[in-house]
């Protein structure tokens, strides 16, 4: 589901909810920012594809025994709005991300939130501020895809209704990450808030757009380890230490398809990213 306007958002939530209701659920809403296709005097805050920039001696991203990862998108931190995510982004520094997409072994392979051995297969570079960069030349066995300038703006992202913080402030006594009966529930309002946007688009911060569930649950269920229930109640609080850093979704124009139109998406406890430790994010994808 893309983000749309506030005012939007605001109409619709009046329209299909009580007033109390409506505001409640509306100030739950966090901010994020989309990417989209930069275009004439649009600012330019990265790319998706073409080729990454990289300190000399920073290696082209690995996954060891299976090959070299497929360059993705890179943003620039300082070029972002700035001061809009409630989440600590750096000001200055690139960030480079880097997926085993299939080309190598037609999809065989598969990177798991459940198998932390596999989790090199998405792979994020940070290049800090004022260190020395060279384009690098994708390596002779994957093809690399199309450059896209891409540009930004700020918006509300929607949550689903059975996350934590959503089921906390209407439904407290709900099962975490099940649906519970209430008008945020709705079969009226969720079909509402798809019309307004059924795909999920390209996404920095803010609440994760998923295709098939909540994206923090799987997360969340990886960091406490694949033979956690899931109905474990750990889920639900570790879930909320899990924030979007970045989604990026099948890209018809970046020639770029995740399964069956999915999604990629790479996401890092609020301390580490505060700490610059992407090392310590987790990925997962979905597809319809």
């Amino acid at each position: 589901m893309t983000q749309t306007s506030s005012g939007a958002l605001r109409a619709l939530a009046h329209a299909h909810l009580p007033a109390e209701i409506a505001e409640r659920w509306l100030g739950l809403l966090r901010p994020g920012i989309r990417l989209t296709a930069a275009g004439g005097d649009d600012a330019v805050v990265g790319q998706l594809g073409g080729e990454p920039r990289l300190p000399r001696d920073v290696e082209w991203p690995v996954w060891e025994g299976n090959g070299p990862l497929s360059f993705i998108a890179s943003l620039d931190f300082a070029a972002l709005p700035q001061g809009v995510l409630d989440i600590p982004f750096p000001a200055s520094g690139t960030l480079a991300f880097f997926y085993f997409d299939g080309q190598l072994d037609d999809g065989e392979a598969v990177v798991d939130p459940d198998d932390a051995d596999t989790q090199a297969g998405a792979q994020v570079v940070y290049v800090p501020a004022g260190i020395p960069t060279e384009a690098r030349t994708t390596p002779e066995e994957l093809d690399a895809y199309p450059h896209i300038p891409l540009t930004a703006h700020a918006d509300l992202t929607v949550a689903d209704a059975t996350l934590p913080q959503i089921q906390r402030a209407f439904a407290p006594e709900a099962q975490p990450f099940e649906e519970y009966e209430h008008p945020v529930c709705s079969k009226e309002f969720t079909e509402a808030l798809w019309e307004y946007g059924s795909e999920v688009g390209h996404q920095l911060g803010g609440t994760p757009q998923s295709v098939q569930g909540p994206v923090e649950l799987e997360v969340a269920r990886g960091a406490l380890g694949p033979d956690t229930d899931w109905h474990d109640p750990r889920l639900a609080d570790e879930a909320e230490r899990w924030v979007l850093l970045a989604q990026f979704d099948s890209d018809e124009a970046a020639d770029m398809m995740w399964g069956d139109v999915g999604c990629l998406y790479w996401l890092i406890r609020r301390a580490d990213l505060a700490e610059l430790r992407f090392d310590r994010t987790l990925f997962t994808w979905q597809c319809c």
